[in-house]
């Protein structure tokens, strides 16, 4: 890709007879076979000097370079005044100049430069660069356990314990001890041939899998599916948890299912230094090769906040770090004896607002409604906090100068945060402070208004709505479902939209959530209102959703002068895509890869 095209890396040569020598050879056999081991040898000091040279021209990025297309605008800055230019030229960890390879040069040369020293890296020629993406509302940490024991390929209960029962067999150091605790993540009983919540004795049908403490995490992270060893170790249980749900049998005694607050009642183990490096490498490292930059981690318990901490001090954040500190409901205010964490890292740890949630999920039927389920209209879904608490708790973090992000699913538990804004920016200026909805599935008309009125962020998921898609005009009826996942109504009224994917609760991929934007489609190309898409007129526009993955999460994290667009004086973190996503056919737009992912000038995946 480069002026001086990279060499190539060492390729394979073919085996092409056997490599034994008999003992008794002719002279000249011999010396045959000798020649031909001097051949092999050379051979292999060849490809291995090709390897090394190749290695060391990927390091030799010089301090200041360009990248620039062949031929075209090829770069999209996201800068309203210059959408796209040919070329960038990075200084060291920011962006120097853009603009065509003809202007950059001169203005190269104009500086005193001699000409030739600006080393210029060429794309190929179906390939673009975009700002760097940002995921802003993910779990860095859930995801790297997660990939220890995924549950979401199961497709029934059965299914999700014969995964359990070959991790165990998997794992010798859990096969032969019964008392360590199991966890895993991602059962979906929404996708199950019965929808119906697994129990605890579905994990005692299992020979292998019976008698052990296993904690299972749903796909949404609002229910736990555990054992019965694990409910004995969790005992005693309150009859009644404010915000959550003990589910229990036909005799009253728990089944085996927590909703929500009720899941903080389960015995967890704590996870070690070496388990949070390996799960947070397992999260970077499939980031970064999906081009994020910036991830905003959407809840760190102290244990996630400390760990992160840790690496930035040592220097060691390879990826942009916006963490929402998680508010315990049950525990103390601590909005004005802690303060924020700015820049720590080099700039790759902030962490200056606030988690809270409001409801539970749509999926477990926590979600927090103006009118009952319609297929089950005994519940309206629950507050996870009484709603006084709730807006007490907002005031009081706006108030000392918090970004205060909610999580809001339900019609009724976002009218209740709006409600709280709506309050607060009578003694503080609300919008400056930029408060998020996240999630904002179902809203009101009124509160549609509201968002964009208050200058509330609308932190959105879009591989949220083709998940739920299909079962969600049963849970909400044919009327309300039109209100579900309306982005285009959101933008529209206003609100800025921040594109997350709550990985591992979705793909991490951010070209699912671009593709499930402009599409409404799955990724076969279908839904339940047709090829269309569902709802197609909530449809954004591909440029729409390219800004809620780089400008507009950059504004929603206070990073908006430094990162999020392609212009001179930000950083340069950026991603060079295999093909153009601004223009393909839409069915090609999930195979497009990521040939480089760029953060500070200097690749962090792949080469340029």
């Amino acid at each position: 890709m480069s002026e001086l095209r990279k060499r190539q890396g060492p390729g394979n040569f073919v085996d092409t007879g056997p490599q034994n020598v008999l003992s008794r050879r002719s002279p000249s056999v011999l010396s045959s076979v000798l020649s031909g081991s001097r051949l092999v040898i050379l051979i292999f000091l060849a490809v291995f000097a090709a390897w090394f040279l190749s290695s060391e021209e990927s390091s030799s990025l010089s301090h200041s370079y360009a990248v620039c297309s062949s031929s075209g605008a090829r770069i999209y800055t996201i800068d309203h005044v210059v959408p796209n230019v040919q070329c960038l030229v990075v200084d060291g960890s920011f962006i120097m100049d853009s603009g065509s390879l003809e202007d950059v040069m001169a203005r190269w040369v104009a500086r005193g430069r001699l000409r030739s020293s600006l080393q210029v890296h060429y794309l190929d020629k179906s390939s673009i660069v975009v700002p760097g993406f940002s995921d802003s509302h993910a779990h860095i940490l859930e995801y790297g356990a997660n990939q220890e024991l995924p549950l979401e390929g199961a497709k029934t209960i059965e299914d999700t314990v014969a995964l359990v029962r070959q991790y165990i067999l998997d794992n010798n150091d859990i096969l032969n001890d019964p008392s360590k605790i199991i966890e895993g993540w991602g059962w979906d009983h929404t996708s199950w041939p019965v929808e119906e919540w697994p129990t605890s004795d579905a994990l005692e049908m299992d020979p292998i899998v019976r008698g052990r403490p296993i904690v299972l995490s749903s796909k949404d992270k609002h229910a736990s599916w555990v054992s019965k060893k694990a409910l004995a170790l969790s005992s005693p249980l309150p009859s009644e948890v404010e915000g959550g749900i003990i589910m229990k049998d036909s005799f009253g005694n728990p089944s085996g299912v927590f909703l929500d607050n009720a899941q903080d009642l389960v015995t967890r183990p704590t996870p070690t230094e070496r388990d949070l490096l390996r799960r947070f490498n397992a999260a970077v490292n499939d980031a970064l090769s999906y081009g994020i930059t910036s991830v905003h981690d959407a809840g760190l318990q102290p244990v996630s906040l400390d760990f992160f901490r840790r690496q930035a001090a040592a220097g060691s954040l390879p990826i942009r770090i916006y963490g929402m500190r998680y508010f315990e409901e049950n525990g103390p205010y601590w909005g004005n004896l802690s303060k924020p964490i700015l820049n720590a890292g080099n700039g790759r740890l902030n962490a200056r607002s606030v988690k809270i949630f409001a409801d539970g999920a749509l999926r477990s039927g926590g979600a927090a409604l103006h009118a009952p389920y319609s297929d089950n209209p005994h519940t309206k879904g629950f507050m996870r906090l009484d709603p006084k608490v709730l807006t007490d708790v907002i005031l009081g973090y706006l108030r000392d100068g918090w970004q205060v992000n909610v999580h809001a699913i339900g019609d009724y538990a976002n009218g209740v945060v709006l409600d709280a804004f709506e309050t607060a920016s009578k003694d503080v200026n609300v919008t400056a402070l930029r408060p998020r909805l996240e999630h904002a599935q179902i809203l009101t008309e009124t509160d549609l208004q509201r968002v964009g009125r208050l200058g509330v962020i609308s932190s959105i998921q879009p591989t949220h709505a083709i998940s739920d898609m299909w079962f969600a005009e049963d849970r909400l009826g044919a009327d309300r479902v039109k209100g579900l996942y309306a982005f285009r109504s959101l933008l529209d009224h206003g609100s800025r939209l921040a594109f997350g994917s709550d990985f591992p609760v979705e793909d991490m991929n951010p070209l699912s959530g671009f593709y499930a934007a402009i599409t409404r489609l799955s990724p076969g190309g279908e839904s339940p209102n047709g090829p269309l898409g569902w709802f197609p007129e909530q449809r954004l526009t591909r440029m729409e959703a390219l800004r809620a993955m780089t400008i507009d999460p950059a504004y929603a994290s206070f990073t908006e002068d430094s990162l999020g667009s392609l212009v001179p004086g930000k950083r340069a973190d950026y991603v060079v895509l295999s093909h153009d996503i601004m223009s393909i056919p839409v069915d090609q737009i999930l195979s497009t890869k990521v040939q480089a992912t760029v953060i500070d000038g200097r690749p962090a995946f792949g080469q340029i």
